[in-house]
């Protein structure tokens, strides 16, 4: 008898358990969103009240690479991510075969050339070495900066987000580009001298304590266009996510856009 009501308590526990324990599932009012930390974290934090007051409740997740919010995503344990520019996304589906999707623009951060042996770009002498991260999807982008400036002539027809330095035809001053770099170090590359230019996302640069239009000998314009513009993204099914729908609109709000402006001066440029 003893034995007989010991198991039909384990049994009663676990049941009980079962029915109390840990729900690993968001409320359905929570939008779970990864986020790389600078500025994007930082740009949903400040736009969390607006949310709450339209019903949504913000879960971000930060991340420090720009592999796993993708995979997460994919992987259904994020609504969306914010991080990544369309050239990155749509370079990360050719690669992974997904079909992750853009929900929207929110902000540019500009890419900037900068250097401690010149003021401006046309100043370079034959042979410069220019250094660049290895983030392939940021190549054109470079690119354009270095062809504006007549330095380099790159095949025709090529789309921006596709082109990289074997795409250079004409290279009269036999400028090296090295592109092995990681992106976050290349602040510290450049204070410390190294190379004759260094090409620094905004993102970084702004960690660093640099001000990408003041500090640099080149500057990419925002586009409302742009393929390196930085989005939400999100799977297929998702795309008319009421919950993402909000977040856009609060992200484009006026205000939102005074606040980009303020805080991160020519760092972060929004677009709409």
């Amino acid at each position: 008898m003893k034995k007989f009501s010991f198991f039909v308590g384990i049994v009663v526990l676990f049941i009980a358990l079962l029915l109390i324990g840990p729900n690993t599932r968001p409320p359905k009012n929570t939008l779970v969103i990864g986020a790389s930390n600078i500025p994007h974290a930082q740009i949903l934090r400040h736009v969390e009240p607006q949310l709450r007051r339209k019903g949504v409740k913000l879960d971000i997740k930060v991340f420090q690479d720009y592999v796993m919010p993708n995979r997460a995503l994919q992987g259904k344990e994020l609504d969306a991510n914010y991080f990544q520019t369309i050239a990155f996304l749509n370079q990360w589906n050719r690669q992974n075969h997904t079909h992750l999707v853009n929900c929207g623009s929110v902000h540019l951060e500009p890419i900037a050339i900068y250097s401690k042996k010149v003021h401006k770009l046309s100043q370079l002498r034959p042979h410069s070495k220019i250094l660049v991260s290895s983030n392939a999807p940021d190549y054109g982008r470079i690119l354009q900066l270095f062809s504006q400036a007549h330095l380099i002539k790159v095949k025709s027809g090529i789309p921006l987000d596709q082109a990289n330095f074997d795409d250079i035809i004409k290279n009269p001053r036999h400028l090296i580009f090295k592109h092995s770099y990681e992106p976050k170090l290349l602040p510290e590359i450049y204070k410390n001298g190294e190379g004759d230019a260094v090409a620094i996302n905004s993102n970084y640069a702004v960690q660093s304590g640099l001000n990408p239009k003041r500090d640099s000998i080149a500057y990419e314009k925002p586009a409302r266009n742009s393929p390196y513009n930085n989005i939400i993204a999100t799977r297929k099914s998702e795309r008319h996510n009421p919950k993402i729908e909000k977040l856009l609109k609060a992200l484009h709000s006026k205000a939102t856009r005074r606040w980009i402006r303020k805080k991160y001066k020519s760092g972060v440029v929004p677009v709409k």
